[in-house]
């Protein structure tokens, strides 16, 4: 997966994506900055301090003979030493995080800046040829419409027997001159759609992808660079503070968690459309049919195309809808699965709630000294009505995505049944000749195993809970929803999303 491919509409959320990384890195520069201030105020501090208690002079040195005196003066020397470490920490943290990161970020916005320049660049271009695409179809459907008219008139007078014969030639003449014309632009309009259909799949399929995944590889690097500065906040103090390793530990582990490749994967899946590009522009003939026109009105005008560009100044928000559906795709399964999460999990509360209250009830009932039942009817009426409010959200959310399901599986029937109509109309193409006659129907074999590279726990209805790094057998392949079937080795089976796997 990546940017190029599945977040081609995205422009707006990788611009602010990548501009977010970036001001992570200078408010991270910032952070480690004002942290070596601290560090040298206090090294300061501690060297003063030193120097104020330092013993000088014969009878000063005289007093170190004793030990408690010579101790209290070896602390002092420690001290001044402790300071001098404090000091080396703040330089190094200043050499090796804020100045590296500082120039490395410098690079990094000139780098974003190119790419994110050349992405308008070539939106813009791509808008000027559509503009010409425009225009050309405009004149077309214009000089066709008066070429009609011309041969109209033409045919009139042809007609008339009063007409002179000069006069019929000059019309017949101007006739043929205009439909010239129309002839010439039509050959324009359809020369300047080949050119703008070459030039919009370059743009949707090879300059979009190429610098978004320009990009994605930029946001990677500077994840891959900042991990680095996170670990090196916590390396530059262990070397000198060995008894506060453990903490330390921590930060240089938070530095090892950090994935760019996970971060992508996650950033896909929340802006993931889900919609597909757009498709090519039809030509629109208007060269056939001539007929009479009564009035100017009647010609064919030229159809205005909705333009989906992968980004804009602007965008319009859908308002919100119960059932998420001003949602794309992607993000409306997310949303609903999540809402079912959390009516399951306020239903499971309530029925819990109401278990405890019929048992308590039931310990009234037998004995009454303990509590009057009757009490602990509100109680129940309340929990049970909770119960049925919540069921009914319940059944309606999975209603709704089961909808959305729905309508992925029907869109892939549509896609697999056009895919193998040909197979399946050519009798001499046996698709189930591989398998021997007398196979068991009853047996599902797995098509292939895989290997999950994340935890995913299984909450809603169909799914199933997997850990990181356990081996299961792949039972029926994404079908284009960014979900597949598994078997798990304990016999469980259900689905998990494809991107949390391996082949």
């Amino acid at each position: 997966m990546d940017w190029g491919t599945d977040l081609w509409d995205q422009y707006d959320g990788i611009d602010k994506h990548t501009q977010s990384g970036l001001d992570l890195v200078d408010r991270y520069v910032k952070f480690v900055r004002e942290r070596t201030e601290i560090e040298q105020n206090y090294a300061k501090q501690l060297r003063n301090l030193s120097k104020k208690y330092l013993k000088r002079g014969s009878k000063e040195e005289q007093e170190c003979g004793f030990t408690n005196h010579q101790s209290f003066q070896d602390i002092v020397n420690e001290l001044n030493d402790y300071a001098g470490q404090r000091e080396l920490i703040a330089e190094n943290m200043m050499t090796g995080i804020c100045v590296e990161l500082t120039k490395y970020l410098q690079d990094l916005k000139q780098e974003r800046k190119t790419y994110l320049a050349d992405a308008k660049k070539a939106q813009q271009n791509l808008e000027i040829s559509f503009k010409q695409l425009e225009n050309t179809k405009r004149r077309f459907a214009k000089e066709w419409g008066e070429a009609e008219k011309a041969t109209q008139q033409a045919e009139k007078i042809e007609n008339d027997t009063n007409a002179i014969k000069a006069d019929v030639e000059k019309v017949k003449q101007h006739a043929h001159v205009k439909t010239h014309t129309a002839e010439e632009c039509r050959n324009d309009y359809a020369a300047q759609l080949q050119k703008y259909n070459k030039e919009q799949n370059t743009f949707y399929y090879t300059e979009i992808p190429h610098l978004f995944n320009k990009l994605q590889d930029m946001d990677e690097r500077r994840i891959r660079c900042l991990a680095e500065g996170y670990g090196q906040f916590a390396d530059v103090e262990k070397k000198v503070l060995p008894i506060i390793t453990k903490c330390l530990d921590g930060i240089s582990m938070a530095g090892r968690n950090t994935n760019g490749k996970q971060d992508s994967l996650r950033f896909i899946e929340q802006h993931k459309s889900g919609f597909e590009r757009p498709a090519e522009v039809d030509f629109e003939d208007y060269s056939q049919g001539i007929k009479p026109a009564s009035s100017d009105a009647n010609l064919n005008q030229p159809k205005v195309r909705t333009k989906l560009w992968p980004f804009s100044h602007k965008k319009t928000k859908s308002p919100a809808t119960e059932d998420f559906s001003h949602l794309p795709p992607e993000q409306r399964k997310k949303r609903l699965q999540s809402k079912i999460d959390d009516i399951t999990k306020e239903l499971q509360k309530e029925l819990d709630q109401s278990e405890a209250l019929e048992k308590m009830r039931g310990v009234y009932e037998r004995n009454p000294q303990m509590g009057d039942p009757a009490s602990l009817e509100p109680q129940i009426t309340q929990t049970s009505q909770n119960v049925g409010r919540l069921r009914g959200q319940l059944t309606k959310y999975e209603s709704w995505l089961a909808e959305v399901f729905r309508g992925d599986d029907s869109t892939n029937t549509a896609v697999n049944n056009n895919q193998h109509c040909s197979m399946s109309a050519d009798p001499s193409q046996n698709i189930y000749s591989e398998f021997d006659e007398d196979f068991d129907e009853d047996v599902e074999t797995p098509i292939g195993k895989a290997t999950a590279l994340y935890t995913f726990q299984g909450s809603s209805q169909g799914t199933v809970s997997i850990t990181e790094g356990e081996q299961l057998s792949v039972m029926e392949r994404d079908k284009g929803d960014g979900w597949m079937r598994v078997l798990r080795a304990n016999g469980d089976e259900g689905y998990i999303p494809s991107s949390y796997v391996k082949f």
